[in-house]
């Protein structure tokens, strides 16, 4: 009875629901601003509530992180910027979807899948934490080093045509994650002897600039074309719509789970995967995937807002986060005089079922807010474009400048537009060099720790890839992908039908 009671507690004490319905929408809106992202609203929020009660703390930081996730779709629907690393797999269709006309469909259906992939996330931590948990501790260094390799072949669900293109831009990207201190032995590396370079480019800033200026650049050829007339007779998708996309949201809201349980993942790698899963598995999509699918929507959501759920389980069963917003969370739970791990999970069950049932109100308050503000929202894509454009690259500007508060972030993001545009006049897509920049330090640590813990012996550490029942099943996935991702793989599956 005691643990019913802690699971209800936000929902029927009127200052607890006031708390999630505050964080939840100002997540929501906070995550539609890009340069804004979660962590750093989360972590600005810990200052904030260190005097606070901890269950009201706790409430206020689920709202947060919910909505914060969600929100970055917003952006990536209307103007083709993502406002946090985990909606980029969004605007490969939802943008497209925007300049269709149906930005108010698109944002409805996204509001919708990420409501369901919450709840899924939300399920299994509440239902099989412990379990998942053990799973996730059992993933080596060579493990990441193999999702990070089959991460990086994602580019093949990413780039079109050309899959050469799209390795050279991922590689580009792991190129420029590279800069700045060696995480080991702290050695300088590329900074040509800039103090600006030593600490690395940030990639908030590269993503802007890849997405919003290009973006900016691009359209700037066709200022003359009138804007798009958005539908927004309709936002709430029709059940019809949502009962056939859900098998799909079911499948990407497991991979969001399994891959955000996985410390250091996270929603934005989970998103992409979930991507191209269902560019891959989707036999008749409702358009060609990049050109408005539906399916391109439904799936990152899906994913990226279960990923919260499966954060949240390494975090409080075991103690270790598993994304850059649960390592802020751990401490400010800590600042509260709270133990996160199996301790925490034995001795205060009640504090556990708190956060899962906080975690369903906010939750719940996602589609309710999510729903709203879309026909205002809408607006901005029928804006002219010599009126939108401006404005787009000075709350692009700010966003960059609010990362650090440092200038040198915003020339970088200018850099990055400019880079950003030259590859879309010459054909080479800008997502994979996102990829490379998020999955490049998980490449190299990964790489290197298994190296280290097999004496740096070659033989030894291919051989090693085969004593482990989980890194044999990444490798066969590992090998499945490289074959569709082949030209004689393509013709075969085009012969077929």
């Amino acid at each position: 009875m005691e643990l019913v009671h802690a699971f209800f507690a936000s929902w029927i004490d009127p200052w607890l629901l006031l708390l999630a319905a505050i964080g939840t929408f100002a997540g929501i809106y906070i995550g539609a601003i890009p340069g804004l992202s979660v962590t750093m609203a989360v972590s600005i929020l810990v200052s904030f509530t260190f005097k606070w009660p901890v269950q009201d703390a706790l409430v206020l930081i689920s709202g947060i992180f919910l909505g914060g996730v969600y929100g970055g779709s917003r952006s990536a629907i209307l103007l083709n910027i993502p406002g946090a690393p985990a909606a980029v797999a969004t605007t490969l269709d939802g943008y497209p979807l925007a300049k269709l006309g149906l930005a108010g469909q698109a944002i409805g259906l996204s509001t919708v899948m990420s409501v369901i992939g919450g709840f899924v996330g939300i399920a299994v931590l509440a239902i099989a934490a412990p379990m998942v948990s053990e799973l996730a501790l059992m993933f080596s260094p060579r493990d990441y080093l193999l999702l990070a390799v089959m991460g990086l072949l994602l580019v093949g669900g990413l780039t079109g045509d050309s899959m050469a293109k799209g390795v050279f831009a991922a590689a580009l990207g792991v190129l420029i994650s590279t800069v700045g201190l060696d995480p080991l032995t702290g050695e300088a590396r590329l900074t040509f002897d800039s103090l600006q370079l030593s600490a690395g480019i940030n990639f908030i800033a590269a993503m802007i600039g890849l997405f919003g200026v290009a973006e900016v650049l691009a359209q700037m050829h066709y200022l003359h074309v009138k804007a798009v007339k958005q539908n927004v007779s309709k936002i709430i998708p029709s059940w019809a719509l949502v009962k056939q996309h859900l098998p799909l949201s079911m499948r990407s809201s497991a991979i969001g789970v399994g891959i955000g349980a996985l410390p250091g993942a996270g929603g934005d790698i989970a998103s992409l995967m979930a991507y191209d899963h269902a560019r891959r598995s989707t036999k008749n999509p409702s358009r060609p995937f990049g050109q408005g699918a539906y399916e391109g929507v439904v799936a990152p959501e899906s994913a990226n807002n279960a990923s919260v759920g499966g954060a949240y389980i390494p975090m409080m069963t075991l103690g270790i986060p598993g994304d850059a917003v649960t390592a802020v969370i751990i401490g400010a739970m800590f600042i509260h005089g709270l133990r996160p791990g199996p301790l925490l999970m034995t001795e205060t069950p009640d504090l556990f079922w708190f956060i899962v049932g906080s975690l369903v109100l906010a939750n719940i308050f996602l589609l309710i807010f999510g729903m709203t503000g879309i026909r205002i929202f809408a607006k901005v894509v029928e804006t002219p474009k010599a009126f939108l454009l401006p404005v787009i690259l000075i709350l692009s500007s700010v966003g960059a400048y609010a990362i650090n508060n440092n200038p040198v972030d915003v020339y970088w993001m200018l850099g990055f537009g400019v880079l950003g545009y030259l590859m879309k006049i010459y054909g080479f897509p800008v997502a994979p060099v996102i990829l490379g920049i998020v999955l490049g330090p998980l490449l190299e640590r990964s790489y290197r720790q298994s190296i280290l813990m097999t004496g740096e012996d070659p033989v030894l550490f291919f051989t090693e890839f085969f004593t482990s029942p989980i890194s044999v099943i990444l490798l066969l996935a590992l090998g499945f992908s490289l074959l569709v991702s082949t030209p004689w793989w393509k013709r075969w599956r085009s012969r077929g039908k």
